[in-house]
């Protein structure tokens, strides 16, 4: 069974927020980084996203998300395309809402299969199909265009990044978990 962060020992509450807030933040750098390709940018946030499940666990890499969905509901400009509160209302709101069962679908799937890489992958694929059905759902509902479109637009363009961003999670996620139990343990 795949031991992730919180789980491995008994944490203080002070030590498990900082896991949480150090993955909020590197899901804020991840934004960045940002190529325009359509409605929805690419970037490296579902690469972070998917890491925070696999090394804090279901729980922890899911309050690391809403924290940030929180920081860009706060009116805060951390998102990929700086707008805020106002991405919510726009064709990647279904996307950013995504990233909360994404990263607790991987950390759970992590949490019950071992610490394999193919798993990790896998839970991290499971990940990435939670994030591409409320993107596309959104997507559909905020622009109105087909689902042909939405297809084209809004995950055609992204699959192969995304399974590569899947399996280089699963690889960091172990030298990860160490490094917060070397560190904050």
């Amino acid at each position: 069974m795949l031991r992730t962060f919180p789980q491995t020992r008994t944490h203080t509450l002070s030590t498990r927020l900082l896991a949480i807030a150090a993955f909020t933040l590197l899901t804020m750098v991840s934004a960045r980084v940002t190529l325009e390709i359509g409605p929805v940018p690419f970037t490296l946030q579902v690469l972070v996203v998917l890491l925070a499940g696999l090394v804090l666990g279901a729980r922890d890499g899911a309050l690391s998300q809403i924290a940030y969905l929180a920081l860009i509901a706060a009116n805060l400009p951390v998102d990929a395309r700086m707008i805020g509160a106002a991405a919510f209302a726009g064709p990647t709101a279904g996307y950013l809402i995504g990233f909360v069962p994404a990263a607790y679908a991987a950390g759970w799937l992590a949490e019950r299969g071992g610490s394999v890489l193919w798993w990790r992958w896998l839970a991290g694929v499971a990940g990435i199909a939670v994030i591409y059905v409320c993107g596309a759902l959104l997507l559909k509902i905020s622009t109105g265009i087909e689902w042909h479109a939405v297809w084209a637009t809004g995950v055609a363009p992204f699959i192969a990044a995304d399974l590569l961003k899947a399996l280089i999670a699963a690889g960091l996620a172990e030298g990860g978990r160490a490094l917060l139990l070397r560190h904050w343990a």
